[in-house]
């Protein structure tokens, strides 16, 4: 595949493409990402959140940021592109426990937080979670394929796996 057709997508961000593409981000922890696969178009979109809910945060300026905001903001642009909401279907992961703290307080469960508000959204979006690989206590690094929607997960010291 050209390298022109490989996105990045930072943290607190979200981008969508046309097949043929790749997008890809880098170092999710505690964060999640969200892909959602149109089957029938192949327009792939990915969102890299880092907090589960806006409505706890002071700045809400960045929506991709959120979970509840981006997950439908990136639903948003790809339907305005062309996607069809009954052949999305997602994907996620990360959601990691990167630090090892013997409180049980939710500021430190952020990871565990960030999936429950994912398959949450999605829940409320009707949009089918497929395949996951959440959890741990691991960083990872994620690609994802509009050719077939296939999902590749990098985790130093558990290699590389695809979902």
């Amino acid at each position: 595949m050209a390298e022109s057709n490989i996105i990045k997508v930072g943290m607190a961000d979200l981008k969508h493409t046309f097949h043929p593409g790749v997008l890809v981000t880098l170092g999710l922890g505690s964060c999640v990402g969200i892909a959602l696969y149109d089957t029938k178009t192949k327009m792939i979109g990915l969102a890299h959140i880092m907090l589960p809910w806006s409505e706890q945060a002071k700045n809400k300026a960045n929506k991709a940021k959120f979970a509840d905001t981006g997950i439908r903001l990136l639903l948003e642009n790809m339907l305005k592109d062309g996607a069809d909401k009954k052949n999305i279907v997602a994907k996620i992961a990360g959601g990691a426990q990167m630090f090892s703290y013997s409180s049980l307080s939710d500021m430190i469960r952020v990871g565990e937080r960030n999936v429950e508000a994912t398959k949450k959204v999605l829940k409320e979006l009707n949009i089918p979670l497929i395949a996951e690989d959440t959890g741990g206590t691991h960083g990872r690094t994620i690609e994802f394929y509009s050719e077939d929607g296939r999902l590749m997960i990098k985790t130093i010291g558990f290699g590389v796996t695809y979902i």
